[in-house]
């Protein structure tokens, strides 16, 4: 990719903005400690009134959005029910990629768009992925014909793109991830969530 003037600097010197209510001094230091895992250079805090964090990235190229997905996989102790966000072609698929090779359930090249299947299952050791595409559903009843019900375990977390068509998704959610494009590559990622947590260190890494 030819060099920009307004390219942004790499995903390694980006910063993040964590908004956390400004009276939750313990939160905060979770947080940055969350900033410091990602391997980012520093987080500012703002007041936030109703307890959610929100961190963003961006990102440059489809690598660097897969290299972010292994990273946020260590903010994800299952089980969690994500809800990816984002236009056709922003990239929801190319970050699960990463999630799902950090859990080391499929590599980057055997994840793809459940557009047409629905749902797509990869087994870790430890962690089962499931993501899952409601774009083209759009009734209660074929939502409930998909079972996820029955993919909510202790050891799983489901990824769904198109959830916010249904509340119930946006009431159970425990981890938003909205992804805009800025153009052919660049990407802003945003991560908001109101149980934010690490995986243990041998687990982070070995991952």
């Amino acid at each position: 990719m030819a060099a920009r003037s307004d390219q942004r600097a790499p995903l390694t010197q980006q910063h993040a903005i964590v908004r956390v209510p400004s009276c939750c001094r313990d939160l905060q230091t979770r947080q940055f400690s969350l900033c410091r895992s990602l391997g980012l250079n520093g987080c500012r805090y703002t007041g936030f009134s109703i307890g959610m964090a929100t961190q963003e990235f961006t990102t440059s190229s489809a690598g660097e959005t897969i290299a972010l997905g292994r990273k946020i996989a260590h903010l994800l102790v299952p089980p969690k029910l994500v809800l990816l966000r984002g236009k056709l072609g922003a990239g929801k698929t190319t970050l699960t990629k990463g999630i799902a090779e950090a859990f080391h359930a499929a590599s980057q090249d055997d994840v793809t768009s459940p557009t047409f299947t629905l749902v797509h299952e990869y087994r870790g050791p430890d962690v089962n992925i499931y993501h899952i595409d409601l774009y083209r559903v759009d009734t209660q009843r074929q939502l409930e014909t998909l079972g996820l019900d029955d993919l909510i375990a202790g050891n799983s977390i489901l990824l769904i793109e198109w959830g916010e068509k249904f509340q119930r998704f946006e009431r159970e959610r425990d981890i938003e991830i909205a992804i805009e494009s800025l153009g052919e590559n660049q990407r802003i990622i945003r991560v908001k969530g109101k149980s934010l947590g690490e995986r243990p260190l041998k687990e982070r890494q070995e991952g």
